[in-house]
């Protein structure tokens, strides 16, 4: 995130290169390949190892899953392939668990005899320890033209042995950093190589996902063979160390009671842990297969094909408590029973089959955080789905509110660094606002570990605003961020400072700096660094809050006092021309403007605004700024580079101004690199969640590399999903990732409204962070593309994403329960209507005439007509120019009604269709 970061983020690994020549090879590249053609895979095995070298899809030009390229800086002890195997075991009577590992101390393994529809086969004793007591043997073969590897474990003593642990370590492309030659691979390279791959702990029903960073097909699915199940996931212990370009090793775990008793005691694990007990003489077999699909939006397809469960959740996975939520079970076994843990947190109502046959439910969150539906089904298999159960969206998004001007209100005239009255991180863990960190950004307001909790303000005052709250930030604009954060003089005016907080004891006698606190880092800006003005990914933070100002005072009566409607929007412009401008030698004044920028979409409503007003000469400066960042972008191949080597922020804004400019064919390529790190999986934390492994270092407390489940990936790469989707609304994929981020921005909210910078993803934790680090532009995210999408599936009928549907003979009522009931899609008729005030109360749908009734919420103070904006993103054959019955004047393109004390309804009419 920050200015000089790629560099700190190798600072921090221990040197690997040093580490590699001290330790022999043991892999057994040497004794050379042994090359297998398969209906699905051109397969590499190392012959001493009998490990995957490589796993090609046929049909994708050499593409490899498998970290091929990379053998050779991974052919020593410790480092793990594909084939091995890792585990803990115990003899009755004992307490403690041993660990066994095929890739601790590498031995050629001894090759079987094999016939069809064997492929290899290796009694894998030589490379276990002696002690092991067990004898396991791995097989390699095609059951019914599909790749499996199995593994069968064998008990050849006289006393029952426990595998409390099983790990089957799955390891793909995911290497960004190119250890061979010591550096990060270029953009280019990444997104031709590479892979990142997404769990889905579902028991018997799981599977692992891997797609391309290209987006692009094939996609491959891992999924159990047999009975083994998905029950845990963990990173394993590498001599490569996780770094920004490499998230790291994990494994398959069908058992993992032992960790749960070790390592993750303190964490509530996805899964209840099991072991399995192995009597004398017994063999057990446990195994994964390995299965193609063309593209990312045929995952579930594919697993249909090949007989495995698949759940479809609508809207998703995150269920607020007024909403009710639909899922969709496709299996060739009825199921027996559901059962929910804990107990009652979720109510489950069966409904009528689809018509292909699908078990249909109703779900109604009834308590909140984490619950768990445990499925069987009559044929043995299990499945386990993974919920959120929330607050109703609109009282969540109320609590973030109070929150955030009670709770991180900061008020301290006596402050020396400027930051009163703002609304500054905070630690849960204390609850207690951070007024210093030793990285500065977050107790200085700056950067998105700092800016974090006031953007998030702006936002949620922009879609539910509140008077007495608007009030607050009113102060915080006038003595904070104008003239503070934002220069208001001088040669700078108009730029954005990296923080106000620093550390500098002697220039700051008066201010108390935790002796406790490790100042001695680069993260501890002096004064002179904490008021540069060069980093490009702190301005869209400041115009955004302009923005919704702006909004809030030109859309609504009275609701902003200290600034007319004018001010604000000509601040946004300035920032904004200022980020973009030149010094005299022709180089940019701050840094990274020419690439994608987080929140970066608050740009293009400037510009859409600036038109909407008639401020023409402004409008075409700005938007000749924007068409000269965008022309960099059409000639680069893969045009979202960042402070980082990879990285799923640029993707956002790149996307939007390609789109804006007519480029749809580079908009596509940052819309499928989307696709290839936002999956959508019957897991409330990874369905719609952008992938995310390294800001906890810079915004969260817990410090590491790690999975970040719902950080503002989440939000932010919702947007070009969903507006993707208004254009192509059969594209149901696009509308299940994107309302899987948005909806991802709400879970972060605990009961009382304090929203956490991510969820920690690995077992030993569990949890949400304690700080509000970079939270804000995840609720940025949500706060733009909230809305309540109608459907009409061609096999779950009539559902809504963000709403209760309910079918009559004539029509279709929808009742919008998004979190600010402002807009509306409906997919059948590609119409897209939102309000720039007012809310929304209902809608009607007649499937005949294709009529709508638009029912809006009554007039309140601040409130007393409404801006309906009617709009038609989706080229539908049949579908005219929808338009009120009603006369109503127009507004900036936006239709001006009058509210009253009651609700009113607009009728909406095709009037060429």
């Amino acid at each position: 995130m920050l200015s000089a970061l790629a560099g700190c983020v190798l600072w921090m690994q221990p040197s690997f290169a040093a580490a590699q020549e001290e330790a022999p090879p043991t892999l057994g590249l040497d004794q050379g390949l042994l090359e297998i053609d398969t209906p699905d895979f051109r397969l590499k095995l190392v012959k001493a190892s009998q490990t995957i070298a490589a796993l090609e899809p046929k049909g994708a030009d050499g593409f490899d899953f498998t970290p091929a390229d990379q053998l050779t800086a991974r052919d020593t002890d410790g480092f793990h392939h594909l084939g091995d195997l890792r585990l803990r075991i115990r003899q009755a009577g004992e307490s403690e668990w041993q660990s066994f590992s095929t890739a601790a101390a590498r031995q050629p393994v001894q090759a079987l005899l094999v016939d069809a529809p064997a492929l290899a086969s290796a009694d894998l004793t030589p490379t276990l320890d002696a002690s092991c007591p067990l004898r396991i043997v791995r097989t390699w073969l095609l059951d019914d033209g599909r790749l499996v590897l199995r593994f069968a474990i064998a008990n050849p003593t006289d006393e029952p042995i426990e595998i409390g642990s099983l790990g089957l370590p799955v390891v793909f492309n995911n290497m960004i950093h190119d250890f061979v030659t010591g550096r990060s691979r270029s953009l280019e390279d990444a997104h031709e190589k590479c892979s990142f791959f997404d769990p889905y702990f579902g028991l018997d029903a799981g599977y692992l996902q891997v797609t391309r960073l290209n987006g692009r097909g094939p996609a491959l699915v891992v999924a159990p063979d047999g009975r083994t199940p998905f029950e845990g996931w963990q990173p394993i212990d590498e001599p490569q160390r996780p770094r920004q370009t490499f998230e790291g090793v994990f494994e398959w775990m069908p058992h993992t009671r032992a960790d749960a008793e070790n390592e993750w005691r303190e964490a509530a694990p996805w899964n209840p842990p099991t072991s399995a007990m192995l009597a004398p003489g017994e063999t057990r077999t446990y195994g994964i297969q390995f299965l193609v699909a063309d593209g990312i939006r045929s995952i579930e397809d594919t697993l249909a094909a090949h007989d495995r469960p698949v759940a479809v959740g609508i809207p998703g996975y995150i269920l607020p408590m007024d909403l009710d939520a639909r899922l969709f079970l496709q299996y060739a076994s009825p199921v027996e029973s559901i059962t929910v843990e804990p107990e009652g947190a979720i109510s489950i109502d069966r409904n009528a089959p689809t018509p292909s046959g699908r078990q249909a439910y109703t779900l109604r969150g009834r308590q909140w955080g984490r619950a768990r539906l445990m499925v069987a089904y009559e044929d043995g298999t299990r499945q386990s789905i993974h919920n959120y159960v929330i607050k109703p969206a609109a009282e969540a998004v109320a609590d973030l509110g109070r929150f955030l001007f009670d709770d991180q209100w900061f008020v301290d005239d006596d402050d020396p660094f400027g930051r009163s009255p703002s609304v500054m991180s905070f630690d849960r863990d204390r609850n207690r606002i951070l007024s210093q960190e030793s990285r500065v950004w977050i107790a200085g307001l700056g950067d998105e570990g700092g800016s974090g909790s006031w953007v998030a303000a702006a936002m949620k005052q922009f879609g539910r605003p509140n008077r007495a709250e608007l009030a607050k930030y009113e102060q915080f604009i006038d003595k904070v961020l104008w003239g503070g954060l934002n220069y208001a003089d001088g040669e700078n005016k108009h730029g954005v400072r990296k923080s106000l907080f620093y550390y500098a004891p002697d220039d700051v006698p008066g201010f108390a700096y935790d002796p406790d606190t490790n100042w001695g880092s680069w993260t501890s800006w002096d004064e002179r660094e904490a008021r540069s003005i060069g980093r490009g990914y702190n301005y869209p933070h400041v115009v955004a809050a302009y923005w919704s100002m702006y909004r809030l005072a030109r859309m609504h009566t009275g609701l902003v006092a200290n600034h007319p409607w004018d001010w604000y929007l000509d601040q946004a412009y300035e920032t904004t021309m200022f980020m973009t401008s030149r010094r005299a030698d022709g180089r940019p004044r701050v840094g990274y403007v020419n690439w994608g920028l987080m929140e970066g979409t608050v740009f293009i409503r400037v510009l859409e605004d600036l038109k909407r007003e008639g401020w023409t000469e402004k409008a075409d400066a700005y938007e000749a700024r924007m068409k000269d960042r965008t022309e960099r972008w059409v000639a680069q191949a893969y045009p979202f580079g960042s402070e980082m080597a990879w990285d799923s922020t640029g993707q956002e804004e790149v996307y939007g101004w390609c789109k804006y400019f007519g480029h749809d064919d580079k908009a596509l390529v940052s819309l499928n690199a989307i696709l290839g790190y936002m999956p959508t999986v019957p897991h409330w934390g990874y369905n719609g969640c952008a992938r995310r492994y390294w800001d906890f270092l810079y915004a969260g407390k817990l410090r590491r590399i790690e999975r970040q489940l719902h950080h503002y990936g989440s939000g932010l790469n919702a947007i070009p999903p969903l507006t993707e989707y208004r254009e192509h609304p059969d594209d149901y994929h696009l509308l299940r990732i994107g309302y899987g981020g948005i909806m991802g921005a709400l879970s972060n909210i605990d009961k009382d409204g304090f929203a956490s910078v991510a969820f920690h993803s690995f077992p030993t934790t569990l949890d949400w962070d304690a700080y509000t680090g970079d939270y804000g532009p995840n609720f940025f995210g949500h706060a733009l593309e909230t809305a309540t999408y109608v459907i009409d599936h061609p096999e779950f009928g009539w559902v809504a994403f963000g709403g209760n549907v309910a079918v009559h003979d004539d029509r279709v009522t929808v009742e919008p329960r998004d979190s600010f009931r402002r807009r509306v899609y409906i997919a059948p008729r590609g119409l897209w209507l939102t309000l720039d005030a007012g809310a929304f109360e209902r809608i009607e749908v007649d499937p005949e005439t294709h009529s709508v009734r638009v029912g809006l919420s009554p007039a309140n103070l601040f409130t007393p007509e409404a801006l309906l904006r009617v709009e038609q993103p989706a080229a539908i054959a049949g579908v005219g120019r929808y338009r009120p019955a009603q006369d109503f004047a127009e507004d900036r393109a936006a239709y001006r009604i009058p509210l009253g004390d009651d609700p009113i309804w607009i009728e909406l009419l095709d009037r060429d269709g």
